[in-house]
């Protein structure tokens, strides 16, 4: 237990990754402009954890705050680094949704759209991301 105190005082963030039944992933082209992390690229949904929430709390927080989207079936994958950004330490979940991303009302960034994974090596991501992505869907499937 004494292990996770000095990581528990880091910035931590959490994003989900959300795949549909046709394997694509839905991602979302962050605004450009000064002051937040990772501006224009694509990226996941999600956001840090604010004061004393868990990164799971975040994360359902951030869905809807940020699309008004809701899943059943959310599950934590692992945890990695992103130095660059406004977390030192992003927790990553899954979940599935077979929605129209037009559908959802987006209140941060540009739009959301879904990707094969075979076209995501190609987007402008977040190196948090694409090691997210690397470990997530293997590197056969991108």
């Amino acid at each position: 237990m004494g292990t996770d105190q000095p990581q528990s005082k880091l910035p931590r963030g959490a994003v989900a990754l959300i795949e549909n039944s046709r394997g694509e992933l839905l991602l979302h082209l962050r605004d450009d402009i000064p002051g937040i992390a990772w501006p224009g690229r694509w990226s996941a949904l999600g956001g840090g954890c604010d004061p004393g929430e868990s990164p799971r709390e975040a994360i359902v927080r951030e869905l809807d705050e940020e699309a008004g989207l809701a899943v059943e079936d959310l599950v934590e994958l692992f945890e990695v680094p992103d130095p660059g950004g406004s977390s030192d330490v992003v927790t990553v979940f899954a979940a599935t949704w077979n929605g129209d991303a037009r559908d959802l009302t987006l209140t941060e960034g540009v739009k959301l759209d879904w990707f094969r994974p075979e076209h995501l090596s190609s987007l402008n991501l977040p190196p948090f991301l694409r090691e997210a992505l690397r470990r997530y869907l293997g590197d056969c499937r991108w």
